[in-house]
């Protein structure tokens, strides 16, 4: 087999020791191909070179949500192919690695490559769904081109709150929980339209949904951890299923305080739930309009202000060793 492996050297529990015994277990199995990132994007590069060649059979992904990210819109450049595509592999190197443990792998790098490996010789490949996102045709934001997403990505409140992690980050602080629970009190304090949201949501054949504040879509279950702990948006959400979505209208000191505990309370069964709070499960295509420029972001990455995205859930995207 040939194989491609994607390393972030920035990957944040990874050392430059572990990574070298990494790429020396999966080369012992496969003829590998190592390859270091060198600038933003470039894991993309490498995966759409990888998944053109038509002779590469697995590309690794060794690095953070972001950089499977990266890998993923890599290898579906030309759109999603799962017969065809080179299989994806994963090895958490980041702080939070939603997507991995989404798929049951463990958190550990070590531990996931070992699993990887024992996924190959067993032949598990699993084919999931990812999320589509793209500028809506008829508005400013037309000609954004569609991006893949894995697990989630958001409009509104929680995309303002990882603009701000990021930004603490460009200027030295380590991507820490409690570095995300100061930026979202911040993004609350300073949020100018959490009673009265700017945000519609529609999808064919139903009634829009107005004046929302924040809207969350996931692609898998759970939306995130807090350490150890599953944070659960759409716990309905599944790699098997298209998309769900977890919009609140309001967001005054009561309902942020009673939706962050659902949160934190929240399991595979119960997610937030009340009359500020819509949610919605399996969607293939709806879309999200702002009246004004809104943050958002996609699988952790901050992609800057936008004012509508489209949204399409495409079942058996790629396969995936598990």
């Amino acid at each position: 087999m040939r194989a491609l492996l994607v390393v972030n050297p920035a990957a944040t529990t990874t050392s430059a020791r572990t990574r070298d015994v990494l790429i020396h277990a999966l080369a012992s199995e496969m003829k590998l191909e190592a390859v270091t990132t060198e600038y933003r994007g470039h894991a993309r590069d490498l995966a759409r070179r990888a998944a053109e060649s038509r002779d590469v059979e697995l590309v690794v992904a060794l690095g953070g949500d972001g950089t499977v990210n990266e890998v993923v819109n890599g290898l579906l450049h030309h759109g999603p192919d799962p017969d065809r595509l080179p299989r994806l592999a994963v090895v958490p190197g980041g702080s939070t690695n939603v997507f991995a443990r989404a798929l049951g792998l463990p958190n550990d790098a070590v531990e996931a490559t070992g699993a990887i490996l024992d996924g190959l010789r067993e032949h598990r490949v699993r084919t999931i769904g990812l999320g589509l996102a793209a500028g809506t045709p008829g508005t400013e934001d037309e000609s954004i081109a569609g991006r893949w997403f894995t697990f989630c990505a958001g409009f509104g409140f929680d995309a303002g709150v990882i603009g701000r992690v990021e930004q603490q980050r460009e200027r030295g602080k380590r991507s820490t929980h409690a570095l995300y629970l100061r930026q979202v009190v911040r993004q609350l304090l300073e949020e100018p339209h959490r009673r009265h949201g700017t945000i519609t949501l529609e999808r064919p054949g139903h009634d829009p949904v107005e004046d929302l504040v924040l809207s969350i879509v996931c692609n898998t279950a759970p939306w995130t951890y807090l350490g150890n702990r599953p944070v659960y948006a759409s716990p309905e959400a599944s790699f098997d299923t298209a998309l769900d979505v977890l919009a609140l209208s309001r967001l005054s000191t009561s309902a942020v305080a009673r939706y962050a505990t659902q949160l934190l309370t929240s399991t595979p069964e119960r997610g937030p739930h009340g009359k500020h709070a819509v949610s919605l499960h399996d969607q293939t295509d709806f879309a999200l309009h702002s009246k004004v420029p809104l943050p958002f972001q996609m699988d952790g990455d901050h992609l800057g202000l936008r004012t509508s995205v489209t949204f399409t859930g495409v079942r058996r995207a790629l396969g995936v060793i598990v």
